[in-house]
């Protein structure tokens, strides 16, 4: 996949308020603060299309992003820690859970986890709802270039235990590209069903 064309496009806080239009969408979700709109901006090329913050729960809404005029990334409020009281979260997760189900235009979930601590509870969670649900995911680990040589593997071989049924597993770095047009090349499969 190449981007040649990125604009923010809407922003719901409830599902009646999801794009009508039949664009296939490919979702990005995972804990606060593991760095979702981040991967977004180095993607996409365009620093600030996605929001991003030290704070944990800055992303609060479904945020849509048209790539190509004919594509939607999707950047979902994360999971776990945030900075935010419990009845937020829990209409947060009971928003997400029901998109998830429910959104018949997500050609894929790409789960972020920190390659420092991955897999952790709230991520099994996650992987088991998708796969629960028959939903095609694929796992990005962020901020793979802060890890030592031992660790890159020892995370290898978490992430092939935990994410048997991940369609890919990119280790990404968003400082340096390192990952980008690897997972970009995944999308194409995704964007043309």
């Amino acid at each position: 996949m190449k981007i040649v064309n990125t604009a923010f496009h809407i922003s719901v806080s409830a599902l009646s308020g999801l794009p009508e239009d039949s664009f296939p969408e490919i979702v990005f979700a995972g804990r606060s603060n593991v760095g979702k709109s981040t991967l977004l901006n180095s993607l996409t090329g365009v620093k600030g299309l996605a929001k991003t913050s030290a704070t944990p729960g800055k992303t609060r809404l479904i945020n849509y992003f048209l790539i190509n005029r004919d594509v939607y990334f999707v950047d979902l409020p994360g999971y776990g820690y945030a900075a935010v009281g419990h009845a937020e979260k829990a209409l947060w997760g009971n928003l997400l859970s029901s998109y998830i189900i429910q959104r018949r235009s997500i050609s894929l979930v790409v789960l972020l986890l920190d390659s420092r601590h991955p897999a952790m509870q709230s991520d099994r969670a996650m992987i088991s709802f998708l796969e629960s649900h028959d939903r095609p995911y694929g796992i990005v680990l962020t901020k793979y270039d802060k890890l030592t040589q031992k660790e890159k593997v020892q995370t290898g071989r978490i992430m092939e235990s935990c994410a048997a049924k991940a369609k890919f597993i990119v280790n990404y770095s968003s400082f340096s590209g390192k990952g980008k047009s690897e997972l970009l090349a995944h999308f194409d499969q995704y964007i043309c069903q």
